[in-house]
């Protein structure tokens, strides 16, 4: 079998790995010279924590399964069983915590709540002032920003693989075929579009109905913490945000106590992950509303500055970079993925929302079963 797959983020090069896993031939198309969308702007969390029950949380302890996996296989990925860590501070957050370990599936996510001393033993960098930690064991991290680039060696290895980098794919040829910009048609058995973000031009031409949406959001990196952060780390805002918090504890927290007004206006939340250069990933705000500012706001980074140095219990490393990005999310939200026929022998795939990451390789790994591959 011959698949073309266009888009060269995680979602297209899983779908990639899932089908030269099964001995078929790949040629993956990308309109820029590297992929440059949420694939990359992102914080490399396998995020298993905050998942809602059900399929979302089976999808995602799938794609953690496969991560490691496919980790093992590919040093380059970076991929690191780090857990992590969201500490809460009065006894709202608290609450909130230990309804999420009174789960009934909190031991697959591997929750637990441990007291402040614990959570410093997990990860001693976290020297501030809080009362305990939600503690989640499954969650992990990647390296986002080349972990596509050493996909793609590996799958150069097989002999059966080819990227054709720079190439805007505009029209669908026949079946199981497109025609990029260069006027070359690409054909095969399958075409899988796993075009992310990218919304417009064939894809609405396609689906002029699609129920995705764009979400923009805003992210910086520090230089090198100077220590081990040994565990991603969330704050009680988080909880407000992810659907497995979901109780009566969380609806008390959401009436009695307010967000920061910048965290509200912004609808923040933090998550901290370490790269493997020591650097420190921190996030993020959410937009919903479009068009889209073109710029970037600095109170909020400077709010997640006060977190993360409350936290830390020390001042936060210079800021190197800042940015915002974009991805695609069902408009409800409640479902993993769009996954739709849109002509003979081609596939979207797209709006995994902020799940993209994390559960990619599940995705393509039930997109290849469903198609028989």
């Amino acid at each position: 079998m011959r698949v073309i797959v266009v888009g060269g983020g995680v979602v297209g090069t899983m779908h990639a790995w899932q089908a030269v896993q099964r001995g078929h031939e790949v040629v993956q198309i990308e309109r820029e010279a590297e992929a440059r969308g949420a694939s990359l702007r992102n914080f490399g969390q396998i995020w298993v924590s905050g998942r809602a029950g059900g399929e979302e949380l089976d999808t995602a302890l799938r794609a953690r399964e496969l991560w490691e996996r496919i980790g093992a296989e590919v040093p380059g990925l970076g991929f690191r069983a780090i857990g992590s860590l969201t500490p809460v501070r009065n006894a709202r957050e608290y609450a909130v915590a230990e309804a999420a370990v009174a789960r009934p599936d909190a031991a697959a996510r591997g929750y637990k709540l441990v007291t402040a001393e614990e959570a410093r033993e997990i990860n001693p960098a976290l020297r501030g002032t809080f009362e305990a930690a939600l503690w989640c064991e499954r969650d992990a991290a990647v390296e986002p920003r080349t972990a596509q680039l050493h996909l793609r060696e590996a799958l150069k290895a097989t002999g059966r693989y080819a990227f054709l980098p720079g190439r805007e794919v505009r029209e669908v040829a026949g079946p199981g075929a497109v025609r990029d910009d260069h006027g070359d048609v690409h054909r095969g058995d399958a075409v899988v579009l796993a075009t992310g973000a990218w919304l417009s031009g064939l894809v609405r031409e396609l689906v002029p109905e699609l129920p995705v949406r764009r979400v923009r959001l805003q992210m910086m990196q520090t230089a090198p913490l100077g220590e081990r952060l040994t565990t991603s780390v969330a704050d009680a805002d988080s909880f407000r945000y992810y659907p497995a918090y979901k109780s009566a504890a969380l609806d008390e927290l959401n009436a009695g106590q307010a967000q920061a007004p910048i965290a509200a206006a912004h609808k923040m939340q933090l998550l901290m992950v370490q790269r493997l250069d020591g650097g420190l990933t921190i996030g993020d705000t959410h937009e919903y509303e479009h068009p889209f500012a073109f710029d970037t706001l600095e109170d909020p980074y400077e709010h997640l500055t006060e977190v993360v140095e409350s936290f830390l219990g020390r001042p936060l490393p210079k800021i190197r970079h800042r940015w915002a990005g974009v991805y695609a999310q069902c408009t409800d939200t409640t479902r993993v993925v769009h996954r739709q026929q849109v002509a003979d022998g081609v596939w979207l795939v797209t709006g995994p929302g902020g799940r993209g990451m994390t559960c990619s390789p599940a995705i393509a790994e039930t997109t290849a079963n469903e198609l028989g591959w």
